[in-house]
């Protein structure tokens, strides 16, 4: 039977429809399931709702099966239908009574809600470890090719002298505001709902500030309507951080595409990670990136895609919710290999030397030659104009050097405060703190 069930089966086809692939989903959450459960228990026991020796038998038994979850030893059994139930049969099995008294002032809404806050805490904090290995790499690389210069592109025509440090730098710049993003999405993820029970509340005196701090939540959802609410929100604003990190990648990866392009010729890579075609030998195609432009803009998808499934739900929980996980969940391993692979092989990039000699980029420093002259006293307008004649006229000589030296430019990249930026914006998570406050509730 069911946690929920009473003297009534539920017809087996529609019982394989509401469960649908809920128990391979829910594996995810188990790890989440038993630490909720831990700092829940040890609250029932602070307001008298269980024994000492109650709770010392179920915390032994939940630390128990916590490390069978972590060694990959636990399962969702067929007949089960969530992880919740997993865990608590399995609780009642080994301790008896006690496991019953698990579910006292909770719901399985409020339980999921925590579970899922747990895991995309945990989700989280590997997403920015991943991001951090590309954005040392792409670092790395402004720093290594800050002199070599590239073409830069407005509307795809050539405009201006650029360089790979430049270029490399952007997308690194590009991945601290990403950040920004998945900070706010941290904040949100980062308070308590345990205690709304089934979004209304419970007549048990509940100390949630106990679970919050147990848990190592930064506050609480105080209003349990609201925290009933985050459910599908909370999941949006996710998604929307992740999304904006699939939207550098995937820029960067067009770049790439565009750059290795025989056409361009600015970039390549070893043979051995690049594809070949079955017809043409010539081949050695960029599959790599045209797999994670088109990966993070499936994740960029990813918002709309839960708005429209949660779009005008009225109060409360419904049962539409359970099918985020089929969307969210995978996209977390999707993300991170993107971040990880990326990052590989900007290992093994190979970049031009003096791509601007080539004379087809001799417009690039068009604008050079008018500053050049506004230099010399003849005002912008007048220079741009006389410029303009002689590219008109084929009388045109490009002066190829490039003096950029203002904060971001060419000359002066300010790698440095990026980092700055970056080390910043990762410290303001509080990972550590997290991390302690669940090895305290872990701890024997």
């Amino acid at each position: 039977m069911k946690i929920w069930q009473k003297n009534i089966d539920v017809d087996t086809f529609v019982e394989n429809f509401t469960v649908g692939n809920d128990r391979a989903m829910d594996l995810h959450l188990a790890g989440a399931d038993v630490l909720g459960s831990l700092a829940h228990t040890q609250m029932l026991h602070s307001i008298g709702l269980m024994t000492a020796e109650d709770l010392a038998a179920v915390q032994a038994e939940l630390k128990n099966i916590y490390q069978d979850i972590q060694a990959g030893n636990f399962e969702i059994e067929a007949v089960v239908e969530d992880v919740h139930s997993q865990i608590e049969m399995l609780l009642t099995q080994r301790v008896g009574d006690a496991g019953k008294k698990i579910h006292s002032g909770r719901s399985r809404n409020d339980q999921v809600l925590v579970d899922l806050k747990l895991y995309f805490r945990t989700e989280i904090e590997s997403m920015v470890s991943h991001t951090e290995g590309l954005f040392r790499q792409l670092i790395e690389l402004s720093n290594t090719h800050r002199d070599v210069l590239m073409p830069g592109y407005t509307h795809l025509q050539i405009a201006m002298p650029s360089s790979f440090g430049l270029w490399f730098g952007a997308y690194a710049e590009s991945l601290v505001d990403d950040l920004h993003m998945m900070k706010a999405a941290w904040q949100v993820c980062n308070k308590n709902p345990l205690g709304s029970a089934a979004g209304y509340g419970s007549s048990f005196p509940l100390d949630r500030t106990m679970t919050t701090r147990l848990l190592g939540f930064e506050d609480l959802n105080y209003n349990v309507v609201y925290a009933q609410m985050g459910r599908g929100k909370t999941e949006r604003i996710l998604a929307q951080a992740m999304s904006s990190i699939a939207a550098t990648l995937a820029k960067f990866a067009m770049d790439v595409c565009l750059f290795i392009n025989q056409n361009f010729g600015f970039i390549s890579f070893p043979a051995h990670l690049t594809t070949g075609s079955s017809i043409m030998p010539h081949k050695k195609n960029p599959d790599v990136f045209e797999l994670i432009r088109s990966r993070c803009n499936k994740i960029q998808a990813l918002p709309n895609e839960i708005a429209l499934m949660t779009t005008n739900l009225p109060v409360g929980y419904h049962r539409d919710l359970q099918l985020l996980k089929e969307n969210l969940f995978p996209a977390f391993q999707s993300l991170k290999d993107c971040l990880e692979i990326a990052t590989f092989m900007l290992q093994h990039i190979d970049i031009k030397k003096d791509i601007l000699e080539d004379p087809k980029y001799d417009y690039l420093f068009s604008v050079e030659v008018v500053n050049n002259e506004v230099l010399q006293g003849i005002p912008f307008r007048e220079a741009y104009k006389n410029i303009g004649l002689a590219i008109e006229e084929g009388t045109f000589s490009p002066e190829k050097s490039v003096n950029h030296t203002h904060e971001g430019s060419i000359g002066n990249l300010c790698n440095d405060q990026v980092v700055r930026l970056f080390e910043e914006a990762k410290s303001s998570f509080g990972f550590d703190q997290v991390e302690k406050s669940l090895a305290d509730l872990l701890a024997d």
